[in-house]
């Protein structure tokens, strides 16, 4: 197993990270929030969780260990893969996550793409003694640590760290908003990474 990859940044994408390691660039599937952290040139060292399928090797990476063990034990979970494992750290962070399976917050799962309110019952059935407590000390700090950040300031820090200027990712915000907000109408949470795709395609038409 590739417990994690350090190296210089080579290139960003919508979903992924390259890290230069030894003279190979290591392509690694990270969250928006993972790649808003990262700038190209800069060093970074990622924990990555390696993925095993019969036609594909693929890397998943996260900013720190506490995130990539909560990405694998997810996944002990039936019909969560890789996939929607990550999907629901790029909606809730780890404390979040064990927030919400600990106090059987059915609408905060449901939050995830992804995930109806039979799966969302199903997984806090699953996950109850799996991820353990969240590391606050009190409800009231642990309450606070899970707030995700709002979809806005995901897909506006994702662009930053995609080399944009912060005009340009507030312009590109602004064109995916109607998007975002008739999410949120419908009682979803806004698909981050799609609108991250929509944001890009709305900058290179414009350049």
């Amino acid at each position: 197993m590739i417990a994690f990859v350090s190296g210089q940044v080579a290139a960003l994408a919508p979903t992924t990270a390259v890290i230069e390691v030894g003279g190979v660039g290591m392509a690694v599937q990270c969250a928006p929030g993972t790649l808003a952290a990262l700038r190209v040139g800069q060093e970074a060292r990622l924990a990555t969780s390696l993925v095993v399928r019969e036609d594909s090797l693929t890397l998943y990476g996260f900013a720190d260990d506490d995130e990539r063990q909560v990405f694998e034990l997810l996944q002990t979970a039936s019909g969560v893969g890789p996939r929607l494992a990550q999907a629901m750290l790029a909606v809730h962070n780890p404390d979040a996550l064990r927030l919400a399976v600990s106090t059987g917050d059915e609408k905060a799962l449901t939050a995830v793409p992804g995930i109806g309110k039979k799966g969302a019952q199903k997984l806090l059935l699953e996950l109850k003694d799996r991820l353990g407590a969240p590391a606050g000390a009190t409800v009231g700090r642990q309450a606070g640590a899970a707030a995700p950040a709002s979809w806005s300031d995901q897909l506006h820090a994702a662009l930053i760290g995609l080399g944009y200027a912060s005009r340009e990712a507030e312009e590109a915000v602004a064109q995916v908003a109607p998007e975002a907000e008739a999410a949120l109408a419908a009682g979803e949470q806004p698909p981050v990474p799609r609108l991250l795709r929509a944001a890009l395609q709305s900058l290179n038409r414009t350049r």
